[in-house]
């Protein structure tokens, strides 16, 4: 995957006035970012890829309206998590396009195959509903303002407070009774 590379404010005015390869440059740097962000979320590479794919065919339609008021991968950002929400909500609850349990067993095979290790947390993450996790993800992974989630998850602030200080809750609870498991205490 590629390495984070920094925003060039340049090339994003250039993208902005129509530079077709200043703009293709934009996305690359951003699509390993963007994948990890929406498979975290998703909890499925399909429709993590899709929705990501997605996410860049709507940033180059919209690119003329980007207005540089927040930094390139947050619009990004917003643009997957609004993609995300609103397949959701037309679904009415999570889209299964395989069961959960199918969905995680390819993410640690992926994670696996890079060695890398697999948190506890998020078994624990996955399990949560969406409208849960998303606002995890940015907060304390992404570190996103309270309003700014709020503003993109289209709910008003006390409920994006309500879901993070309840799925927090819920976290803790299911880490330590992972963590009482292990250490063989009941």
């Amino acid at each position: 995957m590629n390495a984070y590379v920094p925003e060039d404010p340049a090339a994003i005015r250039r993208a902005v006035r129509g530079d077709e390869r200043a703009l293709a440059e934009l996305l690359q740097n951003n699509y390993a970012m963007l994948y990890r962000y929406m498979l975290k979320v998703t909890m499925h590479k399909a429709m993590a890829e899709d929705l990501v794919q997605e996410t860049m065919l709507r940033a180059i339609e919209r690119i003329s309206t980007f207005k540089a008021k927040s930094k390139f991968s947050t619009w990004l950002i917003s643009i997957a998590t609004r993609l995300y929400m609103d397949e959701m909500r037309r679904q009415g609850r999570e889209r299964k396009w395989q069961t959960a349990e199918q969905a995680l067993q390819a993410i640690r095979f992926e994670t696996s195959m890079q060695q890398a290790e697999w948190p506890h947390a998020l078994d624990a993450l996955a399990e949560m509903p969406y409208d849960v996790r998303v606002p995890i993800l940015l907060k304390y992974y992404y570190g996103y303002a309270y309003e700014e989630i709020a503003q993109w998850l289209d709910i008003p602030l006390g409920t994006v407070k309500s879901r993070l200080h309840n799925g927090l809750s819920h976290l803790r609870k299911e880490l330590k009774e992972d963590e009482d498991a292990a250490n063989g205490i009941r």
